[in-house]
């Protein structure tokens, strides 16, 4: 790697950070049923828009990045999180809600098409994967953060100006203004872009099996990650009668674990088979469905949200991985395919939020297990080398 590509490395780095803005949806969803008394179906709506753009978006980035380039794309895409994250500051009514929430989609739509492969551009030859993994890691840094935020705004335990929980959305506005400048600043060097491609081109990339079944399998990885992000809270909230204020720490211990499951990742997967890791992965997922699901101590609950959380923290990188590499000359085209799998992100909590309001928040976990089921069927596609 270049000494300029070093350098690159660090803004790219700030925008992973600023990625992991879209999991505050989580707990400000929650924070936004309490306030307005809403029910589960209807709360989850919010989570559902954020990854319902990606579905819309996705594809047309990976075109757009073939025109202005894969930073300045980036660079797009963080000019309408800013936006998103300004809109809360104006009030907590639901239409206004959705509106900011669309655009943090929007946003992290245009993100993750391009943040992903512009590392391809930074991180020349291999140790791609774990060069993204850490990236999640660092993503998972904003994730882990944000309910202690809300949660210290909402307890006045920090200065809001008023805000309260809402406090969260101008603390992240800031660090997107920062991590935009400081991308804008640095010279990257991209490989020429690819020729023109109409969406038709891109989607038809769906027929061919690996692409297929790794656009499924970021599906449901990002279908359980942001059901255990809406969920956690609510099931300790159902079974031992915690507020939501106490109980927002279960989405942070899920994040907190994915964090070190994405630091402790990237040194596995040098050392360890893709393979290996990934069965590994998806067994601690298995284990923490069981647990969500029949558990009823604090500590079966606890120790559950780490295993999903250090489970899922790999998986987006793995399979991302093995889509990317499968067509070199088709990069940016199968990078908007594997992002528009983040739709996983609206499907999952709408049937998880109707199965919850039938049966309690058992029917929820139901639904993510069946996307871990899934996930265990992918395992064949995994290659086994490092």
């Amino acid at each position: 790697m270049s000494k300029t590509n070093k350098l690159a490395i660090v803004p790219v780095m700030l925008c992973f950070f600023a990625m992991g803005f879209v999991d505050l949806v989580g707990i400000a969803s929650n924070y936004v049923k309490e306030d307005l008394a809403l029910s589960d179906s209807t709360a989850n709506m919010l989570p559902s828009l954020v990854f319902f753009w990606f579905l819309i978006f996705s594809v047309p980035t990976g075109m757009l990045m073939n025109k202005i380039g894969r930073k300045n794309t980036v660079l797009v895409s963080l000019v309408v999180t800013v936006v998103s994250l300004l809109l809360p500051l104006f009030g907590e009514s639901f239409a206004l809600m959705l509106v900011s929430f669309s655009l943090l989609g929007i946003g992290n739509a245009l993100m993750q098409t391009s943040l992903n492969p512009l590392v391809s551009s930074v991180i020349k030859g291999g140790n791609l994967a774990s060069t993204l993994t850490f990236g999640q890691f660092v993503k998972a840094i904003a994730s882990f953060m944000a309910p202690y935020i809300a949660m210290w705004g909402a307890m006045a335990a920090m200065p809001t100006f008023g805000l309260g929980w809402r406090v969260l959305f101008p603390v992240y506005m800031i660090i997107g203004i920062a991590a935009s400048i400081l991308l804008l600043s640095t010279p990257i060097e991209e490989e020429p872009a690819d020729k023109a491609s109409s969406v038709l081109d891109c989607v038809k990339l769906l027929s061919r099996p690996v692409v297929l079944l790794s656009f499924l399998g970021i599906m449901c990885h990002v279908g359980i990650d942001v059901g255990t992000n809406t969920t956690a809270p609510k099931i300790l909230m159902e079974r031992h009668e915690m507020t939501l204020n106490d109980a927002a720490f279960a989405t942070s211990l899920y994040f907190i674990f994915r964090t070190i499951g994405c630091l402790t990742g990237s040194f596995f997967l040098r050392v360890m088979s893709n393979r290996l890791f990934f069965v590994i992965s998806v067994v601690m997922m298995a284990l923490a469905m069981l647990g969500l699901g029949f558990g009823t101590s604090k500590m079966v609950l606890y120790v559950s949200i780490a295993l999903v959380g250090y489970g899922n923290s790999n998986i987006f990188s793995l399979v991302f991985t093995q889509a990317l590499l499968s067509d070199t000359t088709r990069q940016n085209e199968i990078s908007g395919l594997m992002i528009m799998g983040l739709f996983g992100g609206t499907v999952f909590p709408l049937f998880m939020g109707f199965a919850s309001d039938a049966m309690g928040q058992v029917g929820a976990v139901a639904v993510m297990a069946i996307g871990v089921i899934y996930l265990f069927s992918y395992i064949s596609r995994i290659k086994t080398s490092k």
